[in-house]
């Protein structure tokens, strides 16, 4: 295998296009078991993205739909397409949790846009992290506490 120059690597990794952000907004981590949301909420009139699609594509059952428009729901805005934009980057886990940390991050924004909206969604539980976690498997069992059948003889 040749080897590279530091030079050549410094290049490749500069010339790396990267995704532009516009400028203003108010971001917000979530997290939920292993899912990781990053939230940027703008305020103004847009459209809400995860990973590059549409929030309704991504999130498509109605009971899905009621609970990321919670936050909003609480703090008095109903329909929030109308006020905010938000571009939001989730992965890890599964689409339940993953919803848990889309939650958690709007929350989160919203609570670093304005000190009322911070009281609001701590009362709900809306900005406290969800701490259950999957347990690790054990050596020598089958699952975290799954045994193997005991036998006497």
């Amino acid at each position: 295998m040749p080897r590279v120059k530091k030079e050549e690597i410094t290049e490749q990794i500069s010339t790396k296009p990267r995704t532009k952000v516009k400028s203003g907004f108010i971001a917000g981590t979530g997290r939920r078991k292993t899912a990781t949301a990053r939230v940027f909420l703008w305020e103004e009139k847009g459209e809400f993205t995860i990973n590059g699609m549409d929030i309704s594509e991504y999130f498509a059952t109605e009971q899905e739909q009621t609970q990321w428009l919670k936050p909003f729901h609480l703090i008095g805005v109903s329909h929030p397409k109308a006020k905010f934009t938000a571009s939001i980057k989730v992965q890890g886990s599964g689409k339940s949790a993953q919803l848990g940390a889309v939650v958690h991050g709007i929350s989160a924004a919203l609570a670093g846009m304005n000190e009322e909206f911070r009281s609001i969604l701590a009362k709900q539980g809306l900005l406290t992290r969800d701490p259950r976690m999957v347990e690790r498997k054990k050596y020598f069992l089958h699952k975290a506490r799954k045994r193997p059948q005991y036998s006497k003889r």
